[in-house]
């Protein structure tokens, strides 16, 4: 009777995340077993009571922050690959491949590095290539933050909620 509810309040608690707010995904919620009584029962009840279910459990799960990695390839003269190289690697980029065109006269580095790391990678690859560098960037996939960036975050987070709040 209630399962509508106990729905919409999950989907309320997927909403903002324990840990800084954002929204939560790879969550599977299996509701079991209920019970209503007739005079305390109400849908907002169900629903208020499967959103706080919902976040005590997740803030026992030890939950990670995610963050999303590009797949970056990179197009330069051959002369410049071990600067470009060094470069991603300073950008916590995981070089996945690294070939020499047909003519030897250029490199093509293919790399995953983290989105948030990428900011101002433009300026920086034409500064180290004398403008003869491109790079084109798509998504790959989602991956946990490093443990002192997501105690930093959460820090933050916590530090603009009491800011709110006052």
């Amino acid at each position: 009777e209630y399962y509508a509810s106990c729905e919409k309040g999950m989907h309320d608690a997927m909403v903002e995340g324990a840990l800084v707010g954002c929204e939560v995904e790879g969550v599977r919620v299996v509701l079991e077993d209920g019970a209503s009584h007739a005079v305390d029962s109400s849908d907002m009840a169900f629903r208020i009571c499967m959103a706080n279910a919902i976040r005590d459990t997740m803030k026992q799960a030890s939950p990670s922050i995610l963050e999303p990695v590009m797949t970056v390839e990179v197009e330069v003269p051959a002369e410049f690959q071990g600067t470009v190289v060094a470069g991603l690697n300073k950008r916590m980029g995981m070089i996945q491949n690294s070939d020499m065109n047909e003519d030897g006269s250029g490199i093509r580095i293919v790399a995953d590095v983290p989105l948030a790391n990428m900011f101002g990678y433009s300026t920086e690859l034409r500064s180290q290539t004398q403008g003869k560098g491109e790079f084109t960037m798509e998504y790959f996939k989602h991956v946990p933050v490093p443990r002192n960036v997501q105690e930093e975050l959460m820090l933050k987070y916590k530090a603009e909620r009491e800011a709110k709040a006052a």
